[in-house]
């Protein structure tokens, strides 16, 4: 009712109507993407209570793939998704090994500063090789836009949203019902048990970063098909808003960042819709602020015991 008060006496309610859900759309179609990347950062953190502030990089690494695959390769779209998902495992692996794993009996601070110094170096990295400018993401689908009842979705937001569900549906089956999954939840709950148990360790947490860099890398990718541009530095934002919707579902807790996710593009498309472009990036550290001091342990926190 209190939308309502917006508008004068004897205006139409169903405009106000479908511009709300018009907005959720979009939100929902943002949000997925958020999830998709939030997910990398609470496994991660579920399994070592590591942030791992290259992660938006890589991120931006997938995108690039992805750009490459389809432009030089000519590969179609499934294809290149899936070379950039392989190449960003892959990364993940390499840094988890090369710059975490020797840390991993150092303070969190040691390993907080390194995970910020890699993220720093990929971005420089990345600078250095494809220069700042921005790239149009090769057009690998016509655009198409679908009318339902007043409400517009084109065929890239479901694409979206339809890779976005996939993705998460294959990442709870292989958490709940494998034994890769059985030993990452071990080990979130106690390392040191599961390694009286037989489990490795070592190539649980690799294949943790290997499979939150592959998340990340698809969001990179389906983010160049929707906003059909890329740049070295696109992952910066993102990111850190990722980390936001991580903290925001219950840091650690694989439901929460994908509830998480979706809160948080559908808040800033709110934002910009009701205001101006320029605040959409506040809202994020806001909510974050806000969060924080009304409650730490996140949406799901309290509620849901599992960590990964």
């Amino acid at each position: 009712m209190a939308a309502l008060a917006f508008l004068g006496e004897g205006e139409d309610v169903a405009p106000v109507i479908q511009e709300i859900l018009q907005q959720l759309v979009n939100g929902i179609s943002l949000g997925s993407i958020y999830a998709l990347v939030a997910l990398g950062y609470t496994m991660v953190y579920g399994i070592i209570k590591l942030i791992n502030f290259a992660h938006g990089d890589i991120y931006m690494i997938g995108a690039f793939t992805g750009y490459f695959a389809i432009k030089i390769f000519h590969l179609p779209f499934l294809p290149a998704l899936v070379v950039a998902m392989v190449v960003a495992a892959c990364l993940g692996i390499l840094i988890e090994r090369l710059a975490y794993r020797p840390l991993r009996n150092s303070t969190r601070i040691a390993a907080l500063i390194t995970a910020i110094g890699v993220s720093f170096l990929i971005q420089n990295v990345a600078l250095l090789i494809w220069q700042p400018n921005p790239r149009a993401f090769p057009d690998v689908f016509p655009f198409r836009s679908y009318d339902l009842w007043g409400v517009y979705i084109d065929n890239r937001q479901l694409l979206i949203l339809g890779v976005s569900v996939l993705l998460m549906i294959v990442l709870h089956y292989v958490v709940h019902y494998t034994n890769i999954g059985r030993a990452m939840r071990a080990v979130a709950l106690d390392d040191d048990a599961a390694r009286l148990m037989g489990i490795d360790v070592d190539k649980v947490i690799s294949f943790t970063f290997a499979i939150g860099s592959a998340l990340a890398a698809a969001g990179g990718v389906l983010v160049g098909v929707y906003y059909n541009r890329i740049d070295p530095m696109m992952g910066t934002m993102p990111g850190l808003k990722a980390f936001v919707a991580a903290v925001l579902g219950g840091i650690g807790i694989i439901p929460g960042a994908m509830l998480g996710g979706l809160v948080m593009g559908v808040a800033e498309v709110m934002v910009v819709a009701l205001t101006e472009s320029t605040w959409k990036d506040a809202v994020a550290f806001a909510i974050l602020i806000i969060i924080l001091l009304v409650r730490p342990a996140g949406i799901m926190g309290r509620r849901v015991r599992e960590k990964v």
